[in-house]
């Protein structure tokens, strides 16, 4: 796994908040047309149309990843011009996801982050990192905090997520461990 540190602190030239635009009524111009276009989109996510936080929750859909809208932030940050190892590494990390921050050296990009709680315990917060540019996703990752660990989405999409508290007590209880406590917990 990477180590997230410097990478994406890269350049950062404002930190704003960017409000959502509701999604296009039916039957209008900006609405689709073809349900298989749609669909294309959501087979590979490399190819949606990010326009507002609705499609950045539709894009970690794809990677079976639920995000909190309620927690997006967006940032600008310069892709560098010139990379040495650690960010070669990271881009390793974000190919993962199908898509490459080659062609987007020295351009400034949208940094979305998302809290993802169902992969979420405790004190460690896990985040979808999503980089947009110009309404086409480029990059994409699951940041780990307050550790730093960056992760490809395909990756986290096939570890499970952990348990919640209510979940793990049922688990011990049914497997007959943590005695009284965890079955008092499990029960409804």
């Amino acid at each position: 796994m990477f180590v997230y540190k410097q990478i994406l602190s890269f350049h950062r030239t404002h930190h704003q908040s960017k409000n959502s635009s509701p999604p296009p009524e039916e039957g209008s111009a900006a609405a689709p047309t073809a349900a298989a276009a749609s669909e294309a989109q959501k087979t590979d996510p490399a190819k949606m149309k990010i326009a507002n936080t609705e499609s950045i929750q539709e894009f970690f859909k794809t990677y079976g990843m639920e995000v909190d809208l309620a927690t997006a932030t967006v940032d600008k940050v310069k892709i560098p011009k010139k990379w040495d190892e650690s960010f070669s590494a990271f881009n390793t990390v974000v190919k993962e996801s199908g898509m490459s921050l080659e062609k987007y050296k020295g351009k400034t990009v949208e940094k979305w982050l998302v809290l993802c709680p169902g992969r979420s315990s405790g004190d460690q917060k896990a985040y979808g990192v999503l980089l947009v540019y110009k309404e086409q996703p480029v990059g994409a990752y699951l940041l780990a905090q307050p550790g730093g660990e960056v992760t490809g989405l395909t990756t986290a999409a096939q570890t499970a997520a952990p348990l919640t508290d209510e979940e793990a007590a049922a688990a011990a209880a049914e497997f007959g461990e943590g005695g009284d406590a965890a079955a008092a917990a499990a029960a409804p």
